[in-house]
């Protein structure tokens, strides 16, 4: 890691200071780098001998990166990990534009690899990312939203980059067609699986915790696992005052949602889809070699249940 945070600060230089000041402003923020963190332990599991890990990680954590700040736009986010969002601190039209540098960066490193496989995974992977993030503008506030729609948006949106970074990691290490499925499986099982915990704690946290305010999905109108789950066990008078808070896109009444979620057991429900996704994620590292970081793909799955930010 802290050869790809080398390699960040060489490939952030620029002749625009505000790029800088406003890239280097998120990247150092105390994000998790997990997608970063992830494509270095299947490359090393799959005994990859070379440095281009090190490079593409930093490509996968400039492409999550602006789509943190693209994100941040369009939900008029004004936090995020505990501190003001870079559009809070530097105005919408910054924001906007440095997610475009850090988006052409890295694919102008991506390109530098010479790999055509690596180039269209992570390529097709940020077409998919996109339209993730386009079908989820036009689920808000649509209360109707089910299961298998929620889980399309979130495998497009969050979980293919992961898929896309523990692939390309399969690809560097010159891993065989079967290896390479494990590994793009293991990505989006283990992304899926992060992505239903977040919206877990949207419900079942604290703003000091996990470094965002509490109730921003419900204000966003999003029909997140929790409230699904909620509006399907819940009595018709729970399920109108969610649905109607999904659809207002108000938290108003985010105290009351919060306890029907709780009560209807909605939280178990949607921890326990994400403990199948980890299951899932496990289940694909059986065919990788046994190794210490093999054992740490293994132990990821089961910490990242267990998270509270």
């Amino acid at each position: 890691m802290r050869a790809v945070d080398a390699v960040i600060a060489q490939r952030l230089a620029t002749n625009v200071p505000l790029i800088g000041q406003v890239a280097h402003y998120i990247i150092s923020a105390g994000g998790k780098r997990l997608r970063p963190a992830m494509l270095l332990l299947v490359a090393n599991a799959l005994q990859y001998k070379g440095s281009r890990h090190h490079d593409m990680a930093a490509v996968i954590e400039f492409i999550h990166t602006a789509t943190l700040l693209h994100d941040d736009v369009v939900d008029e986010s004004t936090m995020r990990r505990g501190k003001p969002t870079a559009n809070e601190s530097f105005g919408n039209p910054a924001s906007v534009l440095v997610g475009d540098f850090l988006h052409s960066r890295a694919f102008e490193m991506m390109v530098e690899t010479g790999n055509i496989r690596v180039m269209q995974v992570v390529a097709a992977g940020t077409n998919i990312i996109a339209e993730g993030e386009v079908q989820q503008l036009l689920n808000m506030h649509d209360a109707s939203l089910g299961e298998q729609g929620y889980l399309q948006v979130i495998r497009s949106k969050t979980a293919k980059l992961f898929e896309a970074s523990t692939q390309v990691a399969a690809i560097l290490a010159g891993a065989d067609a079967a290896q390479e499925r494990a590994a793009a499986e293991y990505g989006q099982a283990l992304g899926t699986a992060f992505q239903i915990i977040d919206d877990v704690l949207d419900y079942d946290g604290a703003a000091d915790e996990m470094g965002k305010n509490v109730g921003d999905d419900l204000r966003e109108g999003k029909a997140t696992l929790p409230l699904i789950a909620a509006m399907q066990r819940g009595t018709a008078q729970q399920a109108q005052t969610v649905r109607e808070a999904i659809e207002q896109g108000s938290t108003a009444q985010l105290t009351q949602v919060i306890e029907i979620v709780r009560a209807t057991g909605a939280i178990e429900v949607a921890r326990q889809a994400a403990h199948g996704e980890a299951e899932r994620a496990i289940a694909a590292l059986a065919g990788f070699p046994d190794n210490a970081y093999t054992e740490v793909l293994r132990g990821l799955s089961e910490r990242l249940l267990q998270r509270r930010s």
